[in-house]
């Protein structure tokens, strides 16, 4: 039988890691995850305490509201504002979504179509690329540079092809490479956003995943960047709440509204007591983002110090839950599909390879912050092995 959209989908890369995660684990071997970026790290207890006492009250079992519940709206208002000094109107400039790719997937039915054009990063999470490209428009990959001025190649890129593109979508803190920006990266995409009539849609996954003194700008600090943009917003890695499926749209008026008219037609919002609970997440739980950044600091530290004490060297992330690890040298003549499974045949340790997130993945690994540091040091003995199986 033959599928529209779903027989364009490339081989999922990731299968084969998957498949023999499984069957060593059906073995019983103990295989240390650092493959999928799976939050392990409980949610705040009083989220969970607001939870259970909203799904015991009945009225909150009926449909709720496919834009989200009012305060939840302005939770969301009232967050920005105190991190980033951004005011959001949560009447019209807000907008709930079931987790980020949920928002992502669907913003782009309403932004673009066949015979459109959208810029994406690359090496890229896969719902960066594949969410344009199910919606039609044709997808221009922008490799991120090791070195060097992304903006620049932003522009090359753009202004090098016919139709222009409708939509530049970017994502930083950037996964899988870790890649971080300034604010004067998103001035300069505002101003060029403007100039050019393109939109903008920037995918703030890890916006308080702060591992040292950085932090990650929004790109609603840029003013005028209302004007051209929207930004994604999720309680998934900050508050720890993957599972929970709450997720943003905030920013332009306009946009924000042709995302809900969409989802009128697709969905009756997320299950009330989430929203009910997420609204606590958002109000109380600060110092508990806090908490969470301790704990992936700590496990980056023992990761990058555990590798560059076996001779893989490292370099620290200043964000995100990832470590994008250059394949060593004594590995260099395999591909990173062929090194990431070395390492789960004979460290029991499971990685993503780098060409799953695109071409220029090749020569990468990427290591999730998933298990504690005394699970990651069991991983670094059994690297070390594997490492030294190859000479």
């Amino acid at each position: 039988m033959e599928f529209r959209r779903i027989g364009n989908l490339p081989p999922y890369v990731f299968a084969e890691v998957n498949q023999l995660k499984l069957e060593a684990r059906r073995r019983g071997e103990d295989v240390i995850d650092l493959g999928f970026g799976n939050p392990d790290i409980p949610s705040p207890p009083e989220v969970v305490a607001k939870l259970v006492e909203a799904a015991r009250k009945e009225h909150n079992h009926r449909y709720s509201s496919s834009r989200g519940i009012p305060n939840l709206r302005k939770a969301v208002a009232d967050r920005y504002q105190r991190r980033f000094g951004v005011t959001l109107d949560p009447e019209t400039e807000v907008i709930n979504t079931i987790g980020a790719k949920e928002g992502l997937a669907h913003l782009m039915w309403a932004l673009v179509q066949p015979g459109d054009v959208a810029l994406v990063p690359e090496p890229s999470y896969p719902i960066h690329i594949y969410a344009p490209a199910l919606a039609g428009a044709e997808v221009i990959q922008v490799p991120l540079p090791a070195e060097g001025d992304f903006f620049e190649r932003l522009r090359t890129s753009f202004m090098s092809t016919w139709p222009r593109p409708r939509v530049i979508l970017i994502s930083f803190p950037h996964n899988p490479t870790t890649m971080c920006v300034d604010l004067g990266f998103f001035e300069r995409l505002v101003g060029f956003a403007a100039k050019h009539g393109v939109l903008l849609v920037h995918d703030f996954a890890y916006a308080d995943i702060v591992l040292d003194d950085y932090q990650p700008p929004s790109l609603l600090q840029v003013p005028g960047a209302k004007e051209v943009g929207v930004e994604l917003y999720t309680l998934s890695k900050s508050h720890s709440m993957p599972g929970w499926r709450v997720g943003f749209v905030v920013g332009n008026a306009e946009i924000v509204d042709a995302l809900g008219q969409l989802k009128s037609y697709l969905d009756y919002g997320t299950f009330q007591p989430i929203q009910i609970a997420s609204i606590i997440a958002l109000n109380e739980c600060d110092e508990y983002v806090d908490y969470v950044n301790d704990i992936y600091r700590d496990r980056r530290d023992a990761l990058v110090d555990g590798l560059n004490r076996i001779g893989w060297k490292v370099d620290p992330p200043r964000g995100t839950m990832f470590m994008w690890a250059p394949i060593p040298d004594v590995a260099a003549h395999m591909t990173s599909m062929e090194f990431t499974l070395h390492l789960l045949r004979e460290a029991n340790v499971a990685v993503s390879p780098g060409n799953g997130f695109g071409p220029s993945g090749e020569g990468f690994v990427r290591f999730a912050l998933v298990e504690n540091e005394h699970r990651i040091g069991q991983g670094i003995r059994g690297i070390r092995t594997a490492l030294n199986s190859l000479g």
